[in-house]
């Protein structure tokens, strides 16, 4: 009987350590590259939630610059999340803050991250170079995941050796205010990564939307040929294009008020993407 059992004792055993690797990864500890708008926001959004945050930018500078503006922001999140609790909100500010560090070197502090979200210049080639150096220090289990809205996850991921365990988390500016979130899912992300990216995601309060590795993903795949279309317009006929959008189609904006705050390069890439 004993011998007859040894089988499914293997068995079971194989099973449970196919089921083990196959659990999704719990972010606890969140690195942030990028102290800049989005990467602070990013922070901002993690830490709010309960999670460990690290700060990574290249100077003090910039750092205690991206902390007072978080601080700044969460006092206006407060205004209105405790408008009728100003303890709780100090609280809830305190607590934040404390979930927060920041750092200027890169490599000493994703020895001991879950998560990497890299929010830097929207440059190729930079972008390569940090991933490829962080790959070499983080953890196995670590996620890497960008925060670009135009250029292509596969090529960043392709500059490190965790091509399965690499993806994209497209935030929206604001970040402590905007809810959607787009999740990228390369031909090499594995699901388990996947899902702990979306997971991540909504308990950070956002709503994500699965999206393919393709030129602006979602949002901005729309955003650009409209405001493209909004140039050819207003080369044609400028004449009182200006009121177009908010009056006829009841937008909180014209469209060449989001030409005006758009990343211009940005766009330019989007368009020769197509």
């Amino acid at each position: 009987m004993a011998f007859a059992t040894r089988p499914f004792v293997r068995a079971a055993s194989s099973t449970a350590a196919a089921t083990a690797a196959a659990k999704k990864l719990i972010v606890k500890h969140v690195t942030v590259i990028g102290g800049g708008l989005m990467g602070a926001g990013i922070a901002q959004v993690a830490a709010a939630s309960g999670h460990t945050v690290v700060l990574v930018d290249q100077s003090d500078e910039i750092l205690k610059k991206s902390t007072k503006g978080i601080e700044e922001s969460l006092k206006r999140v407060t205004k209105k999340k405790f408008a009728d609790k100003p303890e709780a909100g100090a609280e809830f500010i305190e607590k934040t803050l404390k979930n927060l560090t920041t750092s200027t070197d890169a490599v000493a502090v994703v020895h001991s991250t879950d998560l990497v979200i890299e929010a830097i210049v929207e440059n190729q080639e930079v972008k390569n170079d940090l991933f490829k150096r962080l790959d070499k220090f983080a953890p196995e289990h670590t996620i890497f995941a960008s925060n670009t809205s135009s250029l292509q996850i596969t090529q960043l991921a392709n500059s490190t050796t965790r091509q399965d365990r690499f993806g994209g988390l497209h935030f929206f500016n604001p970040v402590p205010m905007m809810k959607l979130v787009e999740v990228i899912k390369t031909p090499m992300t594995s699901q388990k990564t996947y899902e702990s990216l979306m997971d991540f995601s909504k308990a950070v309060g956002k709503s994500p939307v699965s999206c393919k590795d393709t030129p602006g993903f979602i949002v901005n795949r729309l955003l650009v040929p409209y405001m493209m279309e909004a140039v050819r317009l207003f080369e044609r006929v400028p004449e009182n294009l200006m009121m177009g959008g908010p009056l006829g189609k009841a937008v909180p904006s014209n469209p060449y008020d989001s030409v005006i705050l758009a990343n211009f390069f940005k766009s330019i890439y989007l368009c020769l993407s197509f």
